[in-house]
């Protein structure tokens, strides 16, 4: 039987009572420092996927990363959304790096490739489906589903490294000479482990 959904929210407001008394007893300083500013050296641009929590993946407290999570982290030219997040940590917050990050496994890339209606979300998964079409001689050189749902998530991040490349937010950074880069990182959920795909885009060597 189900916990009432109301005690359910009161456990997990007392899990973060836990968690911020234990952060201040151990660094009183620490939440006073970070209401004053966020400098993060970083914009993650991830999926939504729970099983992959940026902070603890890359090893960094609050404040150290700027995030931006959605199905399949895609960047869409008409995502106003995802748009934003680019421009603001591009212009604002000033980071030094973009990481466009996938994850092996991932179910909006498995919804994009196994040929089923799934409702609302077919539409916003299409750019996955371009993806795939783009690349359809060597996903289907792959005899196992598995495997072609994982080489898409690499292609499908390559894909949005360049989307994040047209932006105006980093083409406007990189034409006045910001330092910018922009990664494009696969997680695996079997070893928690990132690692590149393709090489990093700094507007000096690919724009």
């Amino acid at each position: 039987m189900k916990n009432d959904p109301v005690e359910d929210i009161h456990e997990l407001i007392q899990r973060n009572h836990r968690w911020a008394e234990g952060v201040a007893a151990t660094d009183p300083g620490f939440f006073p420092h970070l209401a004053r500013e966020q400098a993060p050296d970083y914009l993650w641009i991830g999926c939504s996927d729970s099983r992959v929590p940026v902070n603890q993946v890359v090893n960094m407290d609050p404040g150290e990363i700027f995030v931006h999570r959605n199905i399949a982290n895609l960047v869409g030219s008409n995502d106003l959304n995802a748009l934003s997040v680019i421009q603001f940590a591009v212009e604002v917050l000033q980071v030094r790096h973009v990481l466009v990050t996938g994850h092996y496994g991932c179910g909006g890339i498995r919804a994009a490739l196994d040929g089923r209606e799934h409702g609302l979300i077919d539409n916003w998964l299409e750019e996955v489906r371009r993806v795939a079409r783009q690349h359809a001689d060597e996903l289907d050189a792959l005899d196992d589903f598995d495997a072609r749902v994982d080489r898409l998530c690499e292609l499908n991040v390559a894909a949005q490294v360049e989307s994040v490349c047209r932006t105006a937010a980093v083409r406007g950074a990189w034409e006045r000479g910001q330092e910018l880069a922009v990664h494009g990182l696969i997680y695996g959920l079997s070893d928690g482990r990132l690692q590149p795909v393709g090489e990093p885009r700094t507007g000096v060597d690919g724009d």
